[in-house]
């Protein structure tokens, strides 16, 4: 067996090499590791749906795509969009947008909705109702794809109408915008500032209605002085 040279002696890892590079591991491996973890998103894009469409021509059939998208944050806000694009990444974009544009604000009492609601859109017919806590939702694909997005955890829905996702999905966020919370029907006390506002402006009517009835009551009590000063005239 051939002796190994003695003298020379086996590079350590990461130890510089005469070119100057460190030798192992390193540099954008690294450098991707150590990277700051990303803001989670204020929405969550949800893709209901994705269709191929095609337009005819002169030259013959131009296709497309066409994608449902459904935006929330998990809390009270809710869009839908729809879009069409050349590839489906572009259209997904462009719903998207959309969707971004055309959010609502929902009331949420206590996980669920505060009342039940009975929309027809177009074909689609949905109806949804308030659930006790521990139902969960009870929904179709569409639906449960509009109310996944939201705060709402307890719900349950029916779809009477038409299949048409674009259009259930449509009627589900018109159901939706149609709820009203409990501090603003008939009989709840108002908690706004304008009601705050409505309410003090009677209380200072019946002060200046209280001063007025002073007013007018101390005024007959000068009325004998005029009295006696005109029978010293008639003597």
């Amino acid at each position: 067996m051939a002796e190994q040279p003695q003298g020379q002696a086996t590079p350590r890892p990461g130890a510089p090499q005469r070119g100057g590079r460190p030798q192992g591991r390193g540099g954008r491996r690294d450098d991707r590791r150590n990277q700051a973890p990303e803001a989670p998103k204020e929405f969550e894009e949800v893709v209901i749906n994705i269709d191929r469409v095609a337009r005819v021509v002169k030259g013959g059939r131009r296709f497309r795509f066409k994608a449902l998208v459904v935006v929330g944050n998990r809390k009270n806000k809710v869009g839908v969009g729809v879009s069409k694009g050349a590839d489906v990444q572009t259209a997904i974009a462009k719903a998207t947008d959309v969707a971004k544009k055309h959010l609502i604000t929902i009331p949420i009492e206590h996980e669920t909705i505060p009342h039940e609601a009975e929309i027809k859109l177009s074909g689609a017919h949905v109806l949804i109702k308030p659930a006790a806590p521990g139902t969960g939702i009870i929904a179709g694909g569409v639906v449960r794809s509009v109310v996944s997005v939201t705060g709402i955890r307890n719900l349950i829905s029916k779809s009477l109408g038409s299949t048409n996702k674009v259009n259930i999905a449509y009627a589900t966020v018109e159901a939706l915008s149609t709820l009203v919370a409990r501090d603003q029907w008939l009989n709840a006390k108002p908690r706004t500032e304008k009601a705050e506002k409505a309410e003090k402006a009677p209380v200072k009517a019946e002060k200046a209605d209280a001063e007025v009835e002073v007013k007018t009551e101390e005024a007959p009590k000068k009325a004998p002085a005029k009295k006696v000063a005109a029978k010293k005239e008639e003597k």
